[in-house]
């Protein structure tokens, strides 16, 4: 019989979304039972099925509380309700998932261990007192240990891990907050954690407290190798500079900022000023590490962020953390395990070998990594949260394509800052965050990923889309992968079309692309790239001027070269460059300078990542770079406090096109410094400049090609003060601006862009 006897009818109802691996099975449970109804509730495929029976306004009631008190975790998409046979099961019961071997199915990332796992964690009188792995259906991991789907235990690396009979107990009673938690363990059944000596390459394991062993080893300014959640990080005490020094040395990493961890943000207050918006990210369930203003009477050691106005800083996010943050009680540096530019190190085996002689000492525990994943990066800009880095807590949480694809489609992005992106329908699935392109290692990363996304997520690429850079690693595993090549995407269109994805928009609009270095059209060097896009195609309407790049790839270490190409253009700006230049060595000067009368590996460049370059060069803010933008970070960092002068940043045209000439601004600035003008109010100026000059162009090209849309996008947008200056700008000027929120507007959205551009070609 279907539909219902007397007041009782029966329903089916399927729920779509992030409904899988964040405890909205117990919760359709307790739902069901708070309005006395009979049924049963079971995954099936990437939904969530429930069979319900009762009177009729019971029903509706539990279908309203589906979508409106829905766990933290989950995110519903759609709910459809269609008539059942009625069984007359008076019982409601969860079922075990049915195996859907065809249906591609979101995973949910992982999160921070909740405020009532917490509790029981610092808890004498609590079974699970100081456990580091407690967790429920609210918290913990899903990515890093789900093996295949549906979320089942036995599909997850807690399978080596039989609950005991008091977890079994609770993980069957409906009424308990770990009722089907597939993570669920304690102190007697579940994963263990235990503090290690290595000597010879061989772990030793430490009598003692392992939590208080770890702790003494950070208190006597040592460095500590903490296998976590998605791999290992390296821990030192935060306020100790002996220490964080010791920690670059072996780390290599000399000076790109170190990121900070803390329990609380009153502890944040103590040597940072975060604001509301910033509080809210920092107390996110994602727990990103979160780019704050720096105090300068702070209790960070110096070293942490040397040069910068902001530091990094995440909130403890596992038991694990909040543990040896107590032991310790003060600030740790808390940053990725590996030497720079390797992958982060996950296997016990493996971070022993690879970390030895970094650390002084190992916490490592048994629950395997299936995934390892750093964490995530983000800022407040232009009024809103800003991703920098997307990983731990967001991927891999699918994102919509604009235009749905006509078969699965591998997009592989960029070089630096690498993600790859799978495409399937209306769906792309982005990878988390890869790294830099730049050794074996981080290849072997990217395949190891590649391939997990294909099994995990069952998509098979019939096609590849790469960028047109034929130097880009991932243009060569492109090439070499077996499939059929669709596109090469011109990479900041790319970076235009990842902002139109995220916001569902085709286009037209003016896109403004600003970042280091991307392969363009003409066999030069693009870079402040103003586009006539949509997601289809573009045409370039404006540029900065380009410049000589003596030395190629060299130059972006050495800002110092890329002020002498700019000098190159103009006499006048040679001259001050030279006067701006003398820690330079004179033999160092004079090879530039034959490179740039022979043009020899000088390639022309309109990059606005190379104009921030030559500008810290020319206020003596920087002459060499030891990572990735850090000149451009320094030159934003001066410019808090500073006051806007009125600098020359020309707009001409030839043909038919619209140029930005720097040389006169260089100039100006160059004069200005030589004259000991405030270094603060030059770098306020230069932004001035350069957002002036944007907003200009941008009103003029939207005016000329009948489009009210304008597009920020590009590595240089991770400065709040450029992408807030443009933003506020054009949106006076009555134009409506699309920011990067979801995805960085770095490289990291790279592979998600071509993706978009694949799908509308």
């Amino acid at each position: 019989m279907t539909g219902g006897t007397g007041s009782r009818v029966a329903r089916l109802v399927r729920v779509t979304g992030v409904v899988q691996g964040v405890g909205f099975r117990p919760f359709v449970h307790r739902i069901a039972t708070r309005y006395a109804l009979g049924g049963s509730v079971h995954n099936e495929g990437g939904d969530v099925v429930v069979h319900v029976e009762g009177a009729p306004e019971a029903i509706a009631s539990f279908v309203a509380a589906l979508r409106r008190d829905a766990p933290p975790l989950a995110r519903v998409e759609a709910i459809a309700d269609t008539a059942a046979p009625l069984r007359d099961v008076r019982a409601f019961t969860i079922t075990a998932s049915g195996d859907a071997v065809q249906e591609r199915l979101p995973v949910a990332p992982d999160v921070v261990t909740c405020d009532a796992c917490c509790a029981e964690l610092f808890d004498a009188a609590d079974r699970r007192y100081r456990y580091p792995f407690i967790t429920c259906t609210d918290c913990g991991p899903r990515y890093t240990v789900i093996d295949a789907l549906p979320y089942d235990r036995a599909r997850t690396s807690l399978r080596s891990f039989p609950q005991c009979a008091a977890c079994s107990a609770e993980y069957a009673a409906p009424g308990h907050r770990r009722f089907h938690s597939e993570s669920n363990a304690c102190r007697d059944c579940g994963p263990r954690v235990w503090a290690a000596d290595v000597r010879d390459g061989r772990a030793s394991e430490l009598t003692g407290d392992p939590i208080d062993r770890a702790a003494e080893t950070i208190r006597a300014s040592g460095v500590l190798a903490l296998r976590g959640l998605g791999g290992f990080h390296l821990v030192c005490d935060a306020t100790n500079d002996r220490a964080v020094r010791m920690l670059r040395e072996r780390k290599q990493r000399e000076y790109k900022p170190l990121a900070v961890m803390v329990r609380s943000v009153d502890e944040v207050r103590q040597f940072a000023a975060p604001t509301h918006a910033e509080v809210a990210l920092l107390e996110s369930r994602e727990r990103p590490i979160v780019l704050l203003a720096r105090r300068a009477d702070g209790t960070l050691a110096p070293s942490v962020a040397p040069g910068l106005a902001r530091i990094g800083v995440m909130l403890a996010y596992t038991p694990t953390h909040h543990l040896l943050l107590a032991a310790c009680d003060r600030p740790l540096v808390m940053t990725s395990g590996n030497l720079s530019d390797e992958p982060i190190a996950a296997g016990n085996d493996e971070g022993v070998a690879r970390l030895a002689a970094l650390a002084d000492r190992f916490l490592l525990h048994d629950r395997e990594i299936v995934a390892r994943i750093d964490d995530s990066v983000m800022r407040v800009a232009a009024g809103a949260p800003l991703m920098m880095r997307r990983a731990r807590g967001f991927a891999p949480l699918p994102m919509s394509l604009p235009t749905p694809l006509a078969r699965p489609v591998l997009a592989v992005g960029a070089h630096l800052k690498h993600t790859f992106a799978l495409g399937a329908g209306s769906t792309a699935y982005v990878s988390p965050h890869i790294g830099d392109l730049d050794t074996v290692e981080t290849l072997e990363h990217f395949r190891a990923v590649r391939a997990r996304f294909e099994a995990l997520f069952r998509v098979t690429p019939a096609a590849v889309v790469c960028d047109r850079h034929a130097g880009y690693l991932s243009t060569q595993e492109a090439e070499q992968c077996g499939v059929p090549m669709l596109a090469r995407v011109q990479h900041h269109h790319a970076h235009i079309a990842a902002v139109l994805g995220e916001h569902g928009e085709r286009g037209p609009v003016i896109g403004v692309a600003f970042d280091g270095t991307g392969a363009g059209d003409d066999g030069t060097v693009w870079g402040g790239e103003y586009l006539v896009a949509d997601a289809r195609g573009y045409e370039r309407a404006a540029h900065l001027v380009p410049a000589p790049l003596p030395g190629g790839d060299v130059a972006v270490r050495r800002p110092w070269r890329v002020a002498m190409g700019y000098g190159a253009l103009d006499a006048t700006l040679a001259g001050l460059v030279s006067a701006r230049l003398g820690d330079v060595a004179e033999v160092e000067r004079r090879v530039v300078s034959q490179q740039l009368a022979a043009r020899v590996n000088a390639p022309l460049a309109s990059s606005m990542g190379r104009l921030f370059d030559a500008a810290a060069a020319l206020m003596g803010v920087r002459l060499v770079q030891y990572y990735e933008g850090q000149a451009a970070m320094e030159v934003e960092a001066l410019a808090d406090g500073g006051r806007d002068l009125a600098l020359p940043l020309p707009i001409i045209e030839r043909d038919d096109r619209l140029l930005l000439d720097p040389v006169p601004l260089l100039c100006a600035l160059a004069e200005l410094a030589r004259d000991g003008r405030d270094p603060h109010d030059l770098a306020a100026s230069f932004h001035a400049s350069v957002v002036d000059a944007t907003c200009r162009v941008v009103e003029r090209l939207a005016e000329a090609h009948g489009t009210h849309i304008a597009v920020l996008a590009g590595g240089c947008f991770q400065n709040a003060r450029l992408l807030a200056g443009c933003a506020d700008g054009l949106s006076a000027r009555g134009l409506r601006v699309l920011m990067p929120r979801v995805l960085p507007p770095n490289d990291g959205a790279i592979s998600y862009g071509q993706l978009v551009v694949a799908a509308a070609q």
